[in-house]
């Protein structure tokens, strides 16, 4: 199976490509062609996906499954502009076939929603949040091998994305509908020393906003490959807009941006849901699913030479 054989060249250990990846995503262009490689069925019922990592010959996805949905209120009440409904938050390992291996859940009352994961080399870095903006999460540890959970920290604010950079030893994060950026800086003992900072002194807004992020992933020391969409309406026509942006996390600020025109047979844009790159030879190679429940994994690449 030569997809497996690219993943486990590609993502162990992970400093080897980290570098190589900020590079091919700057040769990202909105003339760039994509190839189709494969479509791989996932074989369970994935609810609503949200973050995606590739490690060795495993793909670890976080998703929420919704038992009762958010209403909106007719004015804010408390601060939040709806309800928390409720759900269950999950992780799922699989293999390059889609087949399910292990899954964990991860909630705490209304913290059920998880968000954009990464992968540091040696953790999984998840965070949950109240599936609402400007509530409240829970950032975890997780060892991908023994699927153990670790609570690291909790913040006041929906972190919808989190990544972690070795080089500064500190969490990057992005808020509902990235709008806001955070850097949770870890102690010598991997504990978060700037989780009491107001929200308001700690983030710094995203000065980007043709697409809010679903997903990021570490592309390079000190920057960051962030995925996602918008969607614009003419009249009654509405327009989903995929796109890839490496953002630098010194100065949260984008470095470069290119939008993804990929869409399924049902117009789904690609990066509606997770989506994983990693440089191959003379170019790039994306595993996109942008489906709910019943998904299919879409790998892609993109001739860069």
């Amino acid at each position: 199976m030569r997809h497996i054989a690219i993943a486990i060249t590609l993502c162990t250990p992970f400093s080897v490509h980290a570098d190589e990846l900020g590079d091919r995503v700057k040769s990202l262009t909105r003339g760039t062609e994509w190839q189709a490689v494969e479509t791989v069925p996932v074989q369970f019922s994935t609810h609503h996906p949200q973050g995606m990592a590739i490690i060795g010959d495993h793909i670890f996805v976080s998703s929420v499954e919704i038992v009762t949905p958010t209403e909106n209120y007719d004015a804010p009440r408390d601060g939040m502009d709806r309800s928390a409904g409720e759900g269950v938050g999950h992780l799922f390992k699989m293999d390059m076939e889609g087949n399910l291996v292990d899954s964990i859940t991860l909630a705490d009352g209304d913290i059920y929603h998880p968000g954009g994961i990464d992968f540091d080399g040696e953790n999984l870095w998840v965070p949950v949040a109240e599936y609402r903006p400007n509530s409240a999460s829970i950032v975890y540890r997780v060892d991908p091998e023994t699927m153990e959970a670790e609570e690291v920290f909790r913040y006041p604010d929906h972190i919808g994305g989190i990544l972690r950079d070795p080089a500064s030893d500190t969490l990057h994060a992005v808020s509902w509908g990235s709008r806001r950026f955070y850097g949770f800086t870890l102690d010598e003992a991997g504990t978060v020393t700037n989780a009491d900072i107001p929200r308001d002194e700690l983030m710094v807004p995203n000065p980007s906003h043709y697409v809010d992020y679903q997903d990021c992933q570490l592309a390079a020391p000190g920057q960051a490959l962030c995925t996602g969409i918008a969607k614009y309406g003419v009249n009654d026509t509405e327009f989903a807009l995929g796109g890839a942006e490496l953002i630098d996390l010194k100065g949260n600020r984008p470095i470069h941006q290119a939008p993804v025109p990929l869409w399924t047979e049902d117009g789904l844009v690609m990066t509606h849901n997770p989506v994983w790159m990693a440089p191959v030879e003379g170019g790039l190679r994306a595993w996109f699913m942008p489906e709910d429940d019943e998904s299919r994994i879409f790998v892609y690449e993109a001739r860069l030479d």
